[in-house]
């Protein structure tokens, strides 16, 4: 199976826990360091699929490797290639293929809260092994719409859409990812964002409650995405 490419554009948002869960399936992959300069590589050939990790960056900021991501996500998708989008990821994922993204009307949404399934949501097997609620990690403060043709697939109270999929890609924009270290190292890196007066930003004494407990949990939740994901991946890879 050739590599997953896994971009990441922020050095503390990286893949953390979907790393591990491709070494446990012993799926090859690669990291592409935006955030270290590197360029976006164009090439297609020599991977499975894409997966675009998070950022505290906009995607309607008119930076050059932006417009270069997704100029790829456009391609790929049209050569039907999977792929994954984490957050800004996401969002990369949604404005790339005709959706947008805009600046959440009721702030920003920081720490653990629960996510429901969209009313009539045609989940196409995402989702299958989950309840109805789940709880995940949250730290963004814009929202996307899903593209045209996708489907959406969870929401909260803050931000309603927060999940969807289409084809054989699926956009999140929330955390799976997060691992006790990364809780953390965002607490340092992103305490600034913590407003007290929002009716979705924990503080930090919230956030790291029960932490361990909270990353397991959240952990069985991605184990059933990841893996719903990586059949599609496998499957296109066998085609």
């Amino acid at each position: 199976m050739q590599p997953i490419r896994i971009f990441r554009h922020v050095l503390c948002e990286g893949p953390g826990y979907l790393g591990r869960f491709l070494d446990r399936e012993g799926v090859p992959w690669k990291l592409v360091c935006l955030d270290e300069g590197i360029s976006v590589p164009e090439d297609l050939d020599a991977v499975s699929s894409l997966v675009f990790m998070g950022g505290n960056m906009s995607v309607r900021e008119p930076l050059d490797w932006i417009a270069q991501e997704q100029k790829l996500i456009r391609r790929a998708h049209r050569l039907g290639v999977p792929m994954m989008g984490v957050c800004f990821g996401a969002q990369l994922i949604s404005k790339a293929l005709g959706g947008s993204v805009i600046r959440s009307p009721k702030g920003m949404e920081v720490g653990w809260y629960p996510l429901t399934r969209v009313k009539d949501c045609h989940c196409d097997g995402w989702l299958v092994g989950l309840p109805e609620e789940i709880h995940t990690f949250h730290w963004h403060g814009e929202t996307f719409t899903p593209p045209p043709g996708s489907r959406p697939l969870l929401e909260s109270d803050c931000f309603y859409n927060q999940a969807f999929a289409l084809a054989d890609n699926i956009g999140m924009q929330f955390h799976l990812e997060m691992t006790e270290e990364m809780v953390h190292g965002w607490i340092r890196q992103y305490g600034s964002d913590m407003d007290p007066g929002s009716r979705y930003t924990q503080n930090a004494s919230e956030m790291t409650r029960n932490l361990q407990q909270r990353v397991q949990r959240l952990h069985r939740v991605a184990d059933v995405i990841y893996g719903q994901w990586l059949a599609r991946v496998r499957r296109h890879n066998s085609a």
